[in-house]
């Protein structure tokens, strides 16, 4: 507090800095300290402003957070950004947590920031444009910190059984035509562990692939079979043949040949 035999410093010039929007103010004839445009305009400052220590203080807080304002606006600026994201980013541009907490408040009334919308958006955009399901969604989401409450309602309402099953629709004859050389029930298995591991849950994908049709002809099984079979019993040829015939048949089992298919095969082997 000044004493009433202490002079009150004065703004005796405000200097514009070589920055846009950035200004010196100068009391008693000497430099004294920066402000923005923002500070400048909100707190009425013209020359013959008296500057107490008192507001002196509360102009450097004001323009501390004018400046982290304009740091939060770039960072959103070049791309939608989470409440988190946004805290970390000022952390990492070492603003102190009180002008952090101020800015992130600020932006949060002004809508600038809004985890809803962010995560409505995410999940639309995912939705459009890559082949991600929701679980997949919904682990991106948490790791950014949006609130589980608005990933639910996000999800619920952009990415229903509906939209999945459309989406699978799309993805099921992509992936079909990358396994078509493996057995049926291998392209089937396959398909499914690809779905899910996009993040479509086992049940949502079963229902996809209800009436989805995995074929092949015995006789390209069987060629298919052929090689491998043959490969196989030469790998085991060290085992009692006894062993070997059922090693190379569960092997064969595991790759999605039929018990028919593979019988056969020995059939053929035993008459030659």
């Amino acid at each position: 507090m000044t004493s009433e035999n202490e002079k009150i410093p004065v703004i005796t010039k405000i200097e514009t800095q070589k920055r846009a929007g950035r200004y010196n103010v100068y009391l008693d004839g000497r430099y004294a300290f920066p402000v923005s445009e923002d500070v400048l305009v909100r707190f009425r400052l013209f020359k013959g402003s008296e500057v107490d220590v008192q507001l002196r203080e509360q102009l450097e807080n004001a323009d501390q957070q004018s400046q982290a304002w304009g740091v939060a606006l770039g960072y959103i600026s070049y791309q939608q950004r989470t409440e988190k994201e946004t805290i970390d980013y000022l952390v990492k541009k070492e603003y102190d947590p009180e002008t952090i907490d101020a800015v992130i408040g600020r932006l949060k009334e002004e809508l600038v920031l809004n985890d809803k919308h962010y995560a409505y958006s995410y999940v639309r955009t995912m939705r459009r444009t890559s082949d991600k399901g929701p679980t997949v969604i919904r682990r991106t989401l948490q790791q950014k910190h949006v609130a589980p409450t608005y990933v639910d309602e996000a999800l619920a309402d952009e990415y229903d059984l509906d939209a999945q099953l459309t989406k699978l629709a799309e993805l099921v004859p992509k992936l079909q035509r990358q396994y078509r050389k493996e057995t049926p029930r291998l392209q089937r298995q396959k398909v499914q562990k690809r779905l899910v591991d996009r993040g479509y849950s086992f049940d949502v994908v079963d229902e996809a692939l209800n009436d989805v049709s995995f074929e092949m002809s015995a006789d390209d099984q069987a060629e298919l079979m052929a090689p491998q079979a043959e490969k196989l019993w030469r790998r085991y040829r060290a085992q009692p043949e006894s062993q070997r015939k059922m090693k190379v048949r569960q092997a064969l089992y595991r790759k999605g040949f039929s018990g028919e298919l593979i019988s056969a095969w020995f059939e053929e082997l035993e008459d030659e």
